[in-house]
């Protein structure tokens, strides 16, 4: 079996590295729909239409499961596709669920009703659609009570990493970490709700303060998806991994090995 991992573009590396670390003999396909990034800013119907066909395309490379390693497309398209009957042994997971549980101390399958969260005031930087969509702070509130979220759209902030822009990467965190701060002056967690925002970790750190605990999703994501699998019975095999995108193979390759640092070669999806 191979793990699928999608993203609309390069963030989804960030959960790959992180998933191929945890679980070194499994074998991954990455499919990043590079023609069509950004998601943060599209239609919802669109970004549902999209994520199905990524879907498909990584269930022909003979993925059992596919991550949605995209927090808009977790937000918006999940549960569509998980609505729908799915074939045979195959599963679409998304990334807000190791979130919610690093928040709330809770379990995703515990059912009981919501308690009262240790912590209370909660920041989330995320893409326009996913802070449109509330799915976060929807999923929360079924898990847990008292937990005030200030929710901070970050326009442009995708775009300057996928660029590799520093001056421009710095310029959008200060701005919308402080635009955060006026609306929410102490918040006890800031939850990075887009995979491209672990790579400017330190940034979002520096400009909050030590006192706000980071909640970055690629290492809670890749012991979540570790466990989903030692849960299920499902064996990782292999140890390949394979990279696909919509857009230019040689551009995307070469921004994707600038974007994690290491050599990684992309071939067309079809």
């Amino acid at each position: 079996m191979a793990i699928g991992i999608f993203d609309s573009g390069l963030g989804g590396l960030s959960i790959l590295q992180a998933a191929r670390q945890a679980l070194p003999d499994a074998s991954f396909v990455y499919l990043g729909d590079n023609a069509h990034a950004p998601y943060g800013t599209r239609a919802p119907q669109d970004i549902i239409q999209r994520t199905e066909q990524a879907t498909h395309v990584l269930w022909e490379h003979d993925c059992d499961l596919v991550v949605l390693a995209c927090n808009t497309a977790s937000a918006i398209a999940l549960r569509p596709l998980q609505s729908q009957p799915l074939p045979d042994n195959k599963r679409v997971l998304g990334v807000f669920v190791p979130m919610i549980e690093a928040l709330t101390g809770r379990d995703w399958g515990d059912t009981s009703p919501p308690v009262q969260a240790p912590i209370q005031r909660v920041a989330l930087f995320a893409t326009p659609a996913t802070v449109a969509s509330q799915a976060f702070e929807r999923e929360l509130n079924l898990r847990a009570t008292g937990i005030q979220v200030q929710a901070q759209a970050c326009h442009g902030l995708v775009d300057a990493i996928e660029a590799n822009d520093p001056d421009e990467i710095h310029a959008r965190v200060q701005a919308h970490c402080q635009a955060l701060l006026e609306a929410m002056p102490n918040p006890q967690a800031a939850v990075l709700g887009c995979t491209h925002y672990p790579l400017v970790a330190d940034q979002f750190r520096a400009a909050l303060g030590p006192a706000v605990r980071i909640i970055s999703q690629p290492d809670l994501v890749a012991a979540s998806l570790a466990d989903y699998l030692f849960r299920h019975g499902l064996h990782e095999t292999g140890g390949t991994l394979s990279c696909l995108t919509t857009g230019d193979p040689l551009i995307v390759s070469r921004q994707a090995s600038q974007f994690m640092g290491q050599s990684l070669t992309f071939q067309k999806a079809h």
